[in-house]
């Protein structure tokens, strides 16, 4: 495949995979301006192993808090680590099913429209900004109710809509409860770990049913990589943004990005 395409696409997803703006919009938009072909499950595969990684590598100390409790969840302990884990994995079924209907009543291409990514990106802007400016700040992500945990998976559901954003949907949600700007972004890319792992295996389900993949083994790596690189900036950048700045830079760029697809695309 061309270099020039791989780049482009690693670079996409693992910049705008944690930020609140959308990766899949970004990613179907990219395809639309350039012209450019569905990648391959392979590639696919690549590209979410990359960001995986990323978030793995950043938030280490707390994947090793998670593991540890865990175990000790095995012998009738809560550690933070433990709790921890188990937030994450009361947040997490919602968006699987919601995926799963997607996937199985074949809505998804149906949904891949330029006036739904707009309308998306723009709607789900002002949530974002009302949820932060007026948001109390004072719970983190070890204080979080398992009901909180459950409604913040809930609005994760509407991440399926390209153009919404699973990591601004939920920051949203975060914010809402009365997360602090920078444990909100930190539950979320968190939240991420299980989802992303859980998109990437359905495209390993394509590769492995013998799917063309019109991608080598080379192709993936490079891929990977960059998409890596990318997402590991990507949150440094958006951990340093919502907690000098917070989310509004964020609700700028979509109202701008939701106004130019309207402009040009629609």
């Amino acid at each position: 495949m061309a270099l020039s395409y791989l780049v482009l696409l690693a670079l996409v997803q693992g910049l705008t995979e944690f930020l609140p703006v959308s990766s899949s919009a970004h990613l179907i938009l990219a395809g639309i301006v350039v012209q450019l072909e569905d990648h391959s499950p392979l590639i696919d595969v690549m590209a979410h192993l990359g960001s995986l990684f990323a978030v793995l590598v950043y938030f280490r100390r707390d994947i090793w808090e998670i593991g540890l409790g865990k175990f000790a969840l095995l012998t009738g302990k809560m550690t933070p680590g433990g709790r921890l884990a188990l937030l994450v994995a009361v947040a997490t079924p919602p968006v699987i099913i919601g995926a799963g209907a997607l996937y199985f009543t074949g809505m998804v291409e149906a949904i891949r429209t330029p006036a739904i990514i707009g309308a998306a990106t723009l709607i789900f802007a002002l949530p974002l900004w009302l949820a932060d400016r007026y948001g109390r700040r004072v719970t983190t992500a070890e204080t979080l109710s398992w009901r909180d945990a459950f409604l913040i998976g809930v609005a994760q559901v509407f991440s399926l809509i390209p153009g919404a954003s699973r990591s601004g949907t939920t920051m949203t949600a975060a914010r809402a409860l009365g997360m602090t700007r920078p444990e909100a972004a930190r539950f979320s890319m968190l939240m991420a770990i299980p989802v992303i792992a859980a998109f990437g295996l359905v495209a390993g389900f394509d590769l492995f049913r013998g799917v063309d993949t019109g991608a080598s083994f080379a192709d993936g790596l490079v891929v990977a990589g960059l998409s890596f690189v990318s997402a590991l900036a990507s949150i440094f950048v958006l951990m340093r943004v919502v907690e000098r700045l917070g989310f509004l830079p964020f609700v700028l760029y979509r109202l701008a990005l939701g106004a130019a697809i309207f402009v040009f695309l629609v």
